[in-house]
């Protein structure tokens, strides 16, 4: 029997690229979002998949660089739970408080000590979990 050659096939998800452009906004706005939550720099850098805390220094700075596509993932997630707190709550500042707030839905920890683990799939599991208390 001789090996053939495999034809390449898309892949069925179709996740949208972000754009270089999008990606700076994406860290602005990560940067903003994250004074609102009021997470220190250090809580930053895990966030944001073990930064160094100079680029994170460049980034309060407004100054971005390159940004891979695991960083563009994560901040994506980042938005969809801030979207998620944005719809669930009608008072931003009870939406940034929640963050921080113990939740027995998480065993007493809170969605920010869920996503401080470092993984990108522990910021996927906060928005999923978001999207679906919104029922969206």
């Amino acid at each position: 029997m001789l090996l053939q050659e495999l034809r390449s096939t898309p892949a069925g998800i179709g996740a949208p690229i972000i754009t270089d452009e999008e990606a700076g906004a994406l860290a602005r706005t990560t940067v903003n979002l994250f004074r609102m939550w009021e997470v220190s720099d250090t809580e930053a850098t895990t966030l944001l998949g073990g930064i160094s805390a100079r680029t994170w220094a460049r980034w309060k700075d407004g100054a971005h660089g390159r940004i891979d596509r695991d960083l563009r993932m994560r901040m994506a997630h980042l938005m969809g739970i801030h979207k998620g707190l944005r719809y669930i709550f009608k008072d931003p500042a009870r939406g940034y408080a929640w963050v921080r707030k113990p939740n027995a839905t998480f065993g007493g920890v809170s969605a920010l000590g869920i996503m401080l683990r470092g993984e990108i799939s522990d910021l996927a599991a906060i928005r999923e979990w978001l999207d679906a208390e919104r029922g969206g």
